[in-house]
């Protein structure tokens, strides 16, 4: 069921007139469009930090919300605009990585290529598809335009390396996908993929770069003493590594995109 709320996911940021002129394009074309920032603060070029952003923000909101995702260092390349029907929601942005992380946990169903002109802008600038594409096509998805009336259906689009894990015999191997404002390390294990010896409480052993920590998972913070570190689920079901009112990330010298292995997984 489709819903009048589109959300914006951007690196655009607040001082420049990127993020208005995309609304006002929704607004022209659907005045009765709820538009929700999710951020458009993400780091310029950060297709991870988005990724990251928009599949912890994407689960809060109600069914058929439409989500605009524009991360977009290859705009105006052959890089495919894609829109994404997911069990939950609609993603629209892309085709760099961006919206898979979020369509995935929403339940991915089909992708569409956008293709046709009569749901686009009559001019499309080589660097701005955010407001000639992405955003007129979910201001007419958002009026009930069929997803498939967007362009062909595709079963190629990327998949990138931030939401695949390695799994060896009694070893998982992720990455960083995002360092919060509290530095807490948050990587791609999903808490379902943890295993039984880790959910558990028993002691395992976690490492990256030169850095080897043995841990156990705690429901809390202060389950440990003030500056020493921990693992927690945190508030979107993925593994992260803390310390009790310090900076992980800082501490240990991490930042995004560092390999991340775990070890004595079942």
């Amino acid at each position: 069921m489709l819903s009048s709320i589109i959300t914006m996911t951007t690196d655009f940021g607040l001082a420049d007139p990127y993020v208005a002129e995309m609304k006002a394009v929704i607004l022209k074309i659907n005045p009765e469009a709820k538009i929700v920032d999710i951020s458009n603060q993400i780091e310029k070029f950060n297709i991870k930090m988005g990724a990251y952003v928009l599949a912890a923000a994407a689960p809060y909101f109600p069914q058929g919300t439409i989500h605009v995702a524009v991360v977009d260092p290859g705009v105006g390349t052959r890089r495919n605009p894609i829109l994404i029907e997911a069990e939950n929601s609609f993603f629209i942005g892309p085709d760099n990585g961006v919206l898979i992380l979020a369509a995935n946990r929403q339940g991915l169903k089909h992708v569409y290529k956008i293709r046709n002109p009569k749901f686009m802008l009559h001019k499309i600038s080589s660097t701005f598809h955010g407001r000639d594409i992405f955003a007129p096509a979910a201001a007419f998805l958002s009026k009930g335009v069929s997803p498939s009336e967007f362009g062909r259906e595709t079963h190629k689009f990327v998949v990138p390396n931030f939401s695949k894990l390695v799994r060896k015999e009694r070893v998982l191997i992720g990455e960083v996908i995002h360092v919060d404002g509290f530095g807490n390390i948050i990587t791609n294990f999903p808490k379902e993929e943890l295993g039984r010896e880790v959910l558990g409480g028993q002691t395992f052993k976690l490492k990256f770069k030169e850095t080897a920590l043995k841990l156990r998972l705690c429901r809390s913070y202060a389950e440990v003493e003030l500056r020493e570190p921990l693992a927690i689920i945190g508030s979107h079901d993925f593994l992260e590594i803390s310390l009790n009112q310090g900076n992980a990330a800082e501490t240990f010298g991490v930042k995004a995109g560092d390999k991340v292995t775990l070890y004595r997984f079942l």
